[in-house]
């Protein structure tokens, strides 16, 4: 590796974070849930640092060199590249939960066009799908999900801001939507947060359908 770990960092630990996300986002732009370098995946290194794809990268052809090392505040350690312009949003969510240990943000074409159409409501509300259970902490069809969906903007401090709002109001957040964008959603390790994303992907195809079948 070309970064210079921090001494309490073991070489060995951050490659194997680095290949881990490697072969999801490989496996997620398989899907093409990745186009065009879109979308950005971490995973927590130790309770200050997360290990983050580098912005610009073709998220199908990743290695391990393109994935770089980052404190909890965004800011690059050991390395100078520069990682994903949405870095904070990854970051809000380690610093939030520390329980959690990895971030995928994705742009499927379900995902942008499910935020779209729900941007009016702020909220695509999930409940009556089996696959809901496909969440962490949701047991039953009949409970109620909701996917918040935020209004876009480059600005990233506002995106946080506006999450930050959602969770202070005590409302509970397992993934959103930002309009025109794409998905974020996490878990407690890289395998629930495919569980969650693979899921959601689901069941937004689902209210899709809904939505052009009772409209024809």
């Amino acid at each position: 590796m070309s970064q210079a770990l921090p001494d309490a960092i073991a070489a060995r630990h951050f490659e194997a974070c680095a290949d881990r996300i490697v072969e999801t986002a490989r496996a997620l732009a398989d899907k093409g849930w990745t186009p065009a370098t879109s979308s950005n995946f971490s995973m927590r290194v130790d309770a200050g640092h997360a290990a983050i794809t580098i912005s610009g990268r073709d998220k199908g052809k990743l290695g391990r060199d393109d994935i770089m090392l980052i404190d909890l505040d965004g800011q690059p350690v050991g390395t100078e590249a520069r990682p994903s312009a949405e870095t904070a949003l990854h970051t809000q969510v380690y610093r939030r939960w520390p329980e959690i240990n990895a971030v995928l943000h994705t742009h499927s074409r379900t995902q942008s066009v499910a935020s779209r159409l729900f941007a009016r409501d702020g909220v695509v509300r999930l409940q009556g799908w089996e696959l809901q259970k496909a969440i962490s902490g949701y047991h039953s069809h009949d409970t109620v999900l909701e996917i918040p969906v935020f209004p876009n903007t480059q600005h990233m401090p506002e995106l946080v801001a506006q999450v930050d709002a959602w969770l202070d109001a005590g409302k509970p957040l397992h993934a959103y939507l930002i309009d025109g964008h794409g998905i974020y959603t996490w878990g407690r390790d890289m395998a629930e947060s495919e569980r969650h994303l693979e899921a959601l992907e689901f069941l937004l195809a689902c209210e899709l359908d809904l939505r052009t079948l009772r409209s024809s």
